[in-house]
């Protein structure tokens, strides 16, 4: 028993694992609440784009002299909104648009990076660097991510709607086209808040796994908030302490224990087990009004 408390213990008696966690968890809660309206709305592929199109934002906020994190969002947001024109008024389907904006924005942002001297590690930008967190770090990812939070709260019932039904949430008077770029600016700012810890390759899955895992759980979607965001915490305390043992990445350590976590999800659900991913998920009538 005591080699197990210390196995928990010991990391947390440095600093910077300590900082480590907090940020974690902070992006880890974000993240699987989110998620959940994703794998509802269908917005996996989304996710990604807007993940991957952050990077020539960072480039040219850090050559400007601007904060990172206000460049991700800005290229991200840009991201977003191009892609919504872009479907709106051409032919070709919103994935195949979102798989070339996001990949041309990402090779944009990987030749500005490398014609542009800085002292930033590629490497962190792409996988994070969450035990590098600063004090700073830490206020600014608590305000984003906590924030982006408490919005997703308060405007829980209007998002459910609208990814559920979006025609239904137009008949009732809600403002669908606000609700649609709303939820995309909430996606940028949690992709932002969650760069420091997983980087941008290994964001979407933080994004996607807690809310995947949940919905082969439950047909509510009260109880998908909750168990996407126990998976999501369990994840990134385990997953850092985890990294600490094995001096690993601390992101690529979150990310295996989500997936290990979703794998067992969809072997042993309630009601079939393999055969429950294909269950629809059924919110309750008081949660759509």
């Amino acid at each position: 028993m005591t080699m197990l408390m210390d196995w928990f213990v010991v990391p947390l008696s440095y600093p910077f694992m300590q900082r480590a966690l907090i940020v974690s968890l902070l992006v880890a809660a974000v993240c699987a609440v989110l998620s959940c309206y994703l794998v509802l709305k269908g917005w996996s592929l989304m996710g990604d784009a807007i993940s991957h199109a952050v990077l020539p934002g960072i480039v040219v906020a850090y050559v400007i002299g601007l904060p990172l994190a206000l460049g991700a969002f800005a290229a991200g947001l840009s991201c977003a909104l191009l892609t919504g024109y872009l479907t709106e008024n051409s032919r070709v389907k919103e994935d195949t648009v979102m798989g070339i904006v996001f990949s041309g924005m990402f090779g944009l942002g990987l030749v500005l990076f490398t014609k542009i001297e800085s002292d930033q590690h590629l490497l962190h930008i792409l996988f994070g660097n969450v035990l590098g967190v600063t004090p700073a770090d830490l206020v600014e990812t608590a305000i984003i991510a906590g924030g982006t939070l408490l919005i997703v709260l308060l405007k829980r019932r209007d998002l459910l709607l609208y990814c559920f039904d979006p025609n239904h949430a137009r008949a009732i008077g809600l403002p669908v086209r606000v609700l649609h770029y709303g939820l995309l600016v909430l996606l940028s700012l949690t992709i932002v808040s969650a760069l420091q810890v997983v980087g941008i390759i290994l964001v979407i899955a933080m994004l996607i796994a807690p809310g995947a895992t949940a919905y082969l759980l439950t047909d509510r979607f009260d109880r998908m908030l909750m168990i996407a965001t126990a998976t999501a915490l369990f994840s990134a305390g385990f997953g850092t302490i985890l990294s600490f043992h094995l001096d690993a990445a601390t992101g690529a350590c979150i990310v295996l224990v989500q997936a290990a976590i979703f794998v067992l999800a969809f072997l042993f659900a309630p009601k079939g087990g393999l055969v429950s991913l294909r269950r629809p998920i059924s919110p309750p009538l008081e949660e759509l009004s």
